[in-house]
């Protein structure tokens, strides 16, 4: 076993030694946020004047608004009031509440923004309406205002116009003034134009169905067919009743919607068909525009996801010729580091060296060079400064447990420079010229700060500095704020498993302690990371919990190795290495070994339920919120992807299902579920209810009426679900006894 030296924790105070105050479930839901002011969506403006963000009010922070600052200097100023420009407590359509769970969107207000190319307005959807800001006065004008909800709003590359779905149909509106117009018109019932599936949406990363030419003179855009999705009845239960949706969900094994894109021209009105193939059981994946709009590009992705073909696509005719292709025995993950250059080459990731790295392609598609290389792999491309011939890339180069930019010639030959320094988690926002980027740091004893760089990784100005000072939300409780020990465990494969343990405040190493174990588990997920952690587990810690979180085989930021350890096998190896986490804690002198709970939600949720009932685990209560129960009951390309179909995975499926496994729960169960999850529908904790209670065997359950899967997202719901865990972990592992 290898232990990793922590990062020391600052000197955040002057008056380190000042008495925290208790930290209260109350204070961690209120407001203002404890983890002080963020900037949300940064972005630089095309014409590299300004950076805008979104930021939460400071009396609540449900509601974002829009926020500008000026690259030369000078104040922060708010340039959109969102709650100005729409009502309190608006009803938004079916359509766009599931829009924004799928993309994970908990506020209100101005939750996102698109600039214009030449730098001059910023299009603003505000709670189904449209509304344009001028960068330059400040002036907001309304463009929509009708009964259904406008989304997915775009200002056309040229600023000509402005583009958006409405009631599954896509429109245009000049800017310059004019009525809108409907490019189709039949999107209605289980057909929708420019739109993205509930798939692509939930689990392709793909938020969006049309695309805009360079030009402006050409949309290409999708039509979904979702007549084939099996009708699945979902009771949206509500406090005061229930409503009986028929969702179309796409179960695995079972059809999924069918896609097909088209171009359509602006000038003429007329629609051609891209030619994606005789086989229409297909993903789309990713679509883009070369530079000069003389070329569509295609990412189509066959339904076992062992082969993805990048498509090179005449605009005018539609016909295709596939020009790239990846392939694996276990599945082509997708990424947005395509990106087309103006002398029509490209560069494209693949994880065929056995890690994620960088390589530029021939217009062809013929390979020219590997760009980065090493036993690491690249975490995204995120910008290209084209007249230096630099890709700019996240990656964690040095150890998994951190992430910074590194910027590297493509033209020849050369290693990576790092652009942000070591220490901590970088998220990062190019711009699409001359490599300037915003960048956004933590490490586990600073909170998230925002800041404008050059493209040498010189600090320009502060955008939200957030310096944890004695003004700072979080300053009354710093005196008694813990960090995590990071270290390693080994896999039975050999392989290196990071964890994350922090120790409660007033630590007495002489003491014995429970262990709260925060669980995910599932693949495309990294929960160790030195990285600021939500306020909200320090709940857990000053309750006396040592709290414990372990990185197990199928987690990213690893090798294709790591990853692939679970295919076709979902809860076996993921579960192996979380008891063998376990096990580790229970070798330490100052762990309770009887007292040990785990905490999990949607996969973690799984994990919690698979880990009660391993045999031998020692998890003596668990907290299993959202669980996938049955894969079976999951979506087709999450579940596929690892799982392959039930039909052709007889024996994964049924290993991997809860239900068999209940009669060996060896702990205390808490089950946790929205009754209007339209993800992991409720029929996956109904069915572990009705066994348990036919079984007669005892379990606690808490249920939220109207929720769907993320509960604690909202400010109120999250505090009774945090203080229900509290209660229910209370009870069962009797911290400070």
């Amino acid at each position: 076993m290898r232990h990793i030296v922590p990062v020391a924790l600052a000197a955040i105070l002057s008056a380190g030694s000042a008495q925290a105050q208790v930290l209260t479930p109350e204070r961690v839901f209120a407001d203002p946020d404890l983890n002080g002011p963020k900037a949300l969506g940064v972005a630089l403006s095309p014409d590299g004047k300004r950076v805008t963000y979104r930021k939460a009010k400071v009396e609540d922070q449900k509601v974002t608004d829009l926020w500008a600052v000026d690259v030369k200097g000078g104040e922060p100023y708010r340039l959109v009031d969102a709650r100005a420009l729409s009502p309190e407590g608006k009803t938004l359509s079916e359509a766009e509440v599931a829009r924004r769970e799928r993309m994970r969107i908990a506020q209100t207000g101005v939750v996102e923004y698109h600039w214009d190319e030449q730098g001059r307005f910023i299009l603003v959807p505000v709670d189904g309406d449209l509304f344009l800001a001028e960068a330059a006065g400040g002036q907001v004008r309304r463009l929509t205002q009708t009964g259904g909800d406008e989304v997915d709003g775009k200002v056309s590359p040229k600023g000509t116009y402005v583009s958006f779905v409405r009631e599954q149909n896509l429109y245009v509106m000049p800017l310059a003034g004019g009525a809108e117009r409907a490019l189709t018109t039949d999107g209605k019932d289980t057909v929708a134009w420019a739109t993205a599936e509930f798939i692509a949406q939930e689990e392709m990363d793909r938020d969006t169905g049309y695309w805009w030419s360079p030009d402006e003179t050409k949309i290409a855009l999708t039509r979904v067919d979702e007549s084939g999705v099996d009708v699945v009845p979902r009771l949206d239960i509500g406090a005061s009743g229930a409503t009986s949706v028929a969702q179309r969900y796409p179960r695995a094994g079972r059809p999924n919607a069918v896609v097909e894109v088209y171009v359509h021209d602006l000038a003429s009105g007329e629609k051609v068909k891209v030619d994606l193939g005789a086989d229409t059981d297909i993903y789309v994946a990713r679509v883009n525009w070369s530079k000069d709009g003389k070329t569509l590009y295609v990412q189509r992705q066959t339904r076992d996801q062992q082969r993805l073909d990048l498509l090179a696509v005449d605009p005018a005719t539609g016909a295709a010729r596939v020009i790239l292709t990846e392939t694996s025995p276990h599945w082509v993950e997708l990424t947005d580091d395509f990106k087309p250059l103006k002398d029509g080459s490209f560069l494209w990731s693949s994880e065929k060296s056995g890690f994620r790295h960088l390589y530029l392609h021939a217009a062809d598609g013929r390979l020219i060079r590997q760009v980065t290389k090493g036993e690491w792999p690249m975490d995204a491309l995120e910008g290209v400064d084209e007249a230096k011939g630099l890709a700019l890339f996240s990656a964690s180069i040095d150890t998994p447990l951190e992430r910074r930019l590194y910027s590297i010639s493509y033209k020849s030959p050369a290693a990576p420079k790092a652009l942000t320094p070591a220490g901590g988690w970088w998220t990062v926002d190019v711009a699409d010229k001359g490599g300037a980027f915003t960048g956004t740091y933590s490490d586990p004893a600073t909170p998230p700060r925002t800041a404008l760089y050059d493209a040498t990784g010189k600090r320009v100005r502060w955008i939200e500095e957030n310096r944890l000072d004695a003004s700072h939300p979080y300053a009354p409780y710093v005196a008694s704020h813990r960090a995590p020990t990071f270290g390693t465990i080994k896999a039975a494969d050999g392989q290196d498993l990071y964890y994350g343990l922090t120790t409660p405040p007033n630590f007495d190493p002489s003491k014995k302690y429970p262990v709260v174990v925060l669980v995910y588990g599932g693949p495309t997920s990294q929960t160790v990371a030195r990285k600021w952690y939500e306020p909200r587990e320090r709940l857990f810690l000053d309750a006396g919990y040592v709290v414990f979180r372990l990185d197990n085989r199928g987690s990213v930021n690893r090798s294709v190795a790591f990853k692939t350890a679970l295919d076709r096998k979902l809860g076996t190896v993921e579960v192996a290495d979380q008891v063998a986490g376990a096990n580790f804690l229970k070798t330490l002198p100052y762990v309770d070994p009887a007292r040990i709970g785990v905490v999990g939600w949607s996969y973690g949720g799984y994990m919690s339920l698979m880990l009660l009932t391993e045999p031998n685990s020692g998890f003596t209560a668990g907290i299993s919120g959202a669980p996938p129960t049955d894969w079976s009951l999951y979506d087709t390309h999450y579940t596929e992807r690892f799982m392959g179909t039930p039909q052709g995975n007889v024996a994964g499926y049924k290993a991997s299902e809860v239900g068999p496994r209940l009669k060996n729960l060896s702990g205390d169960l808490l089950l946790v579920h929205g009754m209007s999850d339209d993800n992991v529908i409720f029929e996956n904790a109904t069915r572990v209810m009705a066994q348990m209670q036919a079984a007669a065997q005892p379990f606690e359950t808490m249920l939220y009426p109207g929720e769907r899967h993320s509960v604690v997202r909202s400010p109120s719901k999250g505090l009774h679900v945090w203080k229900t865990y509290l209660d229910f972990l209370g009870r069962k592992l009797k911290p400070g006894t």
